[in-house]
């Protein structure tokens, strides 16, 4: 049987292909007739998938509570995906060398899909955390969330890193701490000494570090500081800024941007403020979280200030971030 000429250019092109990295098509032709046909569950990887929930009691809602959070950490790694390849200009490299034909400048439209790509990520997130509000019962939660301690959301090591790679590291120091820093060139160290999130994980009596806060620094402290430093002139804002003059005022990009500043910053931990406050808030006396973070002050965005891209918001949208929200979602329902 004559094979047909696109067969054989493709035979070639393989050839070529596994011949620059020292290898025999032949082989790799055997490999092919032997392998078995793939399947879902295996490409999934469904089974391993679903041994991952070890629940620490026998309440039936600790598992959604479990589930859910993983689905949070996955949404949060398509997120930092994006970024990846935003912070490379899209460039992609296989391991012979061969550069898959992406340009070395970051293109404007490029730059908004992906950027609309993670705001997508955080809009189903956000618009799903009503399993977290009210899919579980608040009896079982207050009870199986203390043989969690001292574990905590908090503890998100990849949100943090969505956090570097959106902004100059600045604008994650402490609000109250950088004024004292203009001016002065801080490193990445000094900086991270202040990041505005030890505020959250402080004991609420003695102000002193929780254990919670402790054991992520502990952990994850480092490479939080290499990946600020990688990030310095890649992460989204740099690239913005790398971009043209006109591109910088493409309109599409720039509400992509502003929507990535409300989805991670307003959005996302006020939803975590709106479950903080219908499982931990009981009449005028409140319920520390379990890691003992001061989610009172630590969740709204309007005692954060934390804005991704303070250039692009108006003064007046300075002074009211997340005040729109908590009147109309939490404060309004729990009237």
């Amino acid at each position: 049987m004559e094979l047909k000429k696109e067969i054989v250019d493709r035979v070639n092109q393989l050839e070529e292909k596994f011949s620059l990295v020292g290898q025999s098509l032949d082989s790799y032709l055997d490999g092919l007739l032997l392998s078995n046909y793939l399947t879902y569950w295996d490409y999934i990887q469904v089974d391993t998938l679903l041994t991952l929930q070890n629940p620490k009691t026998d309440f039936p809602d600790e598992k959604i509570f479990i589930m859910y959070h993983q689905i949070t950490e996955l949404y949060f790694k398509l997120s930092l995906h994006e970024m990846e390849q935003i912070g490379n200009n899209g460039k992609i490299i296989q391991p012979n060398g061969h550069d898959l034909g992406w340009k070395e400048k970051l293109e404007v439209n490029y730059f908004t899909e992906r950027i609309t790509r993670i705001n997508r990520y955080f809009e189903s997130l956000t618009k799903s955390f009503e399993i977290m509000v009210d899919g579980m019962e608040k009896e079982q939660f207050l009870r199986y969330r203390m043989a969690l301690l001292p574990a905590s959301g908090f503890q998100s090591a990849q949100y943090r890193k969505i956090e570097i790679c959106a902004t100059d590291f600045f604008n994650l120091v402490d609000k109250d701490v950088r004024p004292s820093l203009l001016g002065k060139n801080p490193t990445i160290e000094e900086m991270f000494q202040n990041i505005y999130w030890n505020k959250g994980a402080t004991e609420l009596s003695t102000g002193k570090k929780t254990l919670t806060l402790n054991q992520f620094e502990k952990k994850y402290g480092a490479e939080f500081i290499e990946l600020a430093k990688e990030y310095q002139s890649k992460n989204m804002w740099a690239k913005y800024k790398s971009l043209s003059e006109s591109d910088q005022k493409n309109p599409k990009l720039i509400n992509a941007l502003k929507e990535l500043d409300v989805n991670i910053n307003i959005n996302w931990p006020l939803m975590h403020y709106k479950s903080a406050v219908r499982y931990l808030q009981q009449n005028t006396e409140d319920i520390a979280a379990t890691g003992g973070t001061n989610w009172q002050k630590y969740l709204p965005p309007r005692f954060q200030k934390r804005i991704f891209y303070p250039e692009i918001w108006s003064e007046q949208e300075h002074e009211d971030w997340g005040k729109g929200w908590v009147e109309t979602n939490v404060f309004r329902e729990n009237r």
